[in-house]
């Protein structure tokens, strides 16, 4: 840290940070990746993809992808193992792969974290501080259930459900395969897992982890490709399950193509969370609330914050401040360890975003930006505040999955109620308050799946997570999450 010589210690707008990077060597980036097919990583059939950084604009690696032929071959090996010797394992000795599992992501935790924010865009202190640790964890919780599936209340022997589809998106990686893969694993599944086209790199060095931890061929197969190999997967006649995070729309056509084949399905979809902050809330920790729900990882969470309805009587009070505060962020490269707010994942996200800021502008809201320069190479926004918004905006109404905040004003609860709840999604909500009754109050009658007090963006794998309306259905993590990958019906309970 430096700062002019005419500088006061005690104006903290006079300090100049220095740039920080990790080194990017780290990630140990292979310019070819390859498919991961009944314990092995083999040349898929299909056309490959460049995996480009989207900090500087770049192309990063190139990965193999799978055609149909290839993942008749995947399932094939998933349902070889699941019959095979991963039926023939104890509880006890599936966890055991799992713990090992959880140990090698810890082991190569930098390693995952540099290469995460190189494909994926988001700062190095949140790949570092939250998804490689918090992936590795979902691992280690779920090591533990496998030999305790039986406490769950699903019957004394619940029983697993055999091969397990799943598609995992863009805006965590690594973190979305482990909590799927994980209770698939524990409750005695065999996976075939596609991940994001525009992120596959971090789950094949998983497959590499995997790998080491001797798991018997065919139990996890990872097979990259863009939106129709994801299509092909779910449809495929030999899978008993599917779990898919993403869009709503994509969700909805998942449903439909699996509609009346008796196989499982959960969906954890798009989403608008609303922040309400009452007039009786610390302001100061509101106003970090809010830049952790909607501006660190540059708002592409699928339960960011991008509503927030605050009371009227304390509207410009906490407006100032929170101005104040975001204008702090530092927008920039994603391997600097000072940065904030890190890039846009791909151009098509960026382009989506660009236009969702115009039409608010044009419909009458009040744009504010902030200040910090941007890069002048990669997919980057600034740390955008409407205000003046309405609940007819489309800002309100659209998931933007971006660094732009909405804000709406309201007098009572019922009427913060009503506009929290004037969403088609459901999937998180949070309020500011220091009374307790009406935090649980408002929790009891908000419609979203996760509803955080005084805080936001915590998560715990042992905290089920999930969503209502068209933020999906089914709950991933906990005891829920593991129910999802067992054969629950009624007759399992019998006796």
């Amino acid at each position: 840290m430096s700062r002019s010589t005419e500088s006061v210690a005690t104006d903290p707008t006079e300090w100049d940070y220095a740039p920080a990077p990790e080194s990017e060597a780290i990630g140990r980036v292979k310019e070819r990746y390859l498919p991961f097919i009944d314990g092995k990583f083999v040349e898929g059939s299909g056309d490959d993809l460049v995996s480009v950084n989207p900090g500087r604009d770049e192309p990063l690696s190139t990965v193999s992808t799978v055609s149909e032929a290839d993942l008749d071959t995947a399932v094939h090996a998933a349902r070889q193992a699941y019959e095979g010797p991963w039926s023939r394992l104890s509880g006890a000795e599936r966890g055991k792969y799992l713990f090992r599992i959880a140990r090698g992501i810890a082991e190569r935790s930098r390693e995952l974290a540099v290469l995460e924010a190189l494909d994926n865009g988001k700062p190095i202190k949140e790949t570092r501080d939250f998804d490689v640790p918090t992936a590795a964890q979902h691992f280690f919780y779920h090591a533990g259930w496998a030999d305790k599936l039986q406490h769950l209340g699903h019957g004394p022997d619940p029983k697993p459900l055999g091969v397990a589809g799943q598609v995992v998106p863009w805006n965590f990686p690594l973190l979305m395969a482990a909590w799927k893969i994980a209770p698939a694993l524990a409750a005695g599944n065999t996976v075939v897992i596609k991940p994001a086209e525009t992120t596959p790199l971090s789950a094949l060095v998983l497959a590499e982890i995997i790998a080491d931890a001797d798991l018997p061929p065919g139990v996890v197969n990872i097979v990259p490709g863009a939106g129709d190999v994801g299509a092909a997967l779910v449809r495929h006649p030999g899978l008993d399950k599917v779990a898919f995070t993403g869009s709503t729309t994509v969700g909805k056509q998942i449903q439909q193509t699996l509609a009346g084949t008796g196989r499982k399905l959960t969906l954890e979809l798009g989403g608008k969370g609303a922040t309400i902050v009452f007039s009786d809330a610390a302001i100061d920790q509101a106003v970090e609330g809010i830049v952790n729900a909607i501006f660190f990882n540059a708002g592409q969470v699928c339960c960011a914050g991008s509503r927030l309805l605050v009371q009227e009587s304390i509207a410009e009070e906490l407006l100032t401040r929170l101005r104040e505060r975001v204008d702090t962020l530092r927008v920039g490269d994603p391997l600097d360890k000072n940065t904030d707010v890190g890039a846009i994942n791909s151009r098509s996200q960026w382009d989506k975003i660009t236009e969702l800021t115009r039409a608010g502008v044009d419909e009458g809201a009040e744009l504010w930006q902030s200040s910090c320069p941007l890069p002048d190479k990669g997919f980057f926004v600034a740390p955008t505040i409407f205000t003046d918004a309405t609940q007819t905006m489309r800002i309100a109404r659209e998931e933007i999955f971006g660094p732009v905040l909405s804000v709406i004003t309201f007098r009572t609860p019922d009427e913060a109620l009503a506009k929290a709840n004037n969403s088609p999604y459901g999937l998180s909500a949070g309020v500011w308050t220091e009374k307790g009754s009406r935090a649980m109050a408002m929790a009891a009658r908000l419609r979203a799946g996760v509803i955080w007090d005084n805080t936001w963006n915590r998560f715990d794998p042992a905290a089920p997570f999930g969503g209502y309306q068209e933020s999906g259905f089914g709950r991933e993590g906990g005891p829920s999450g593991l129910a999802a990958y067992l054969d629950t019906d009624d007759e399992a309970l019998i006796g």
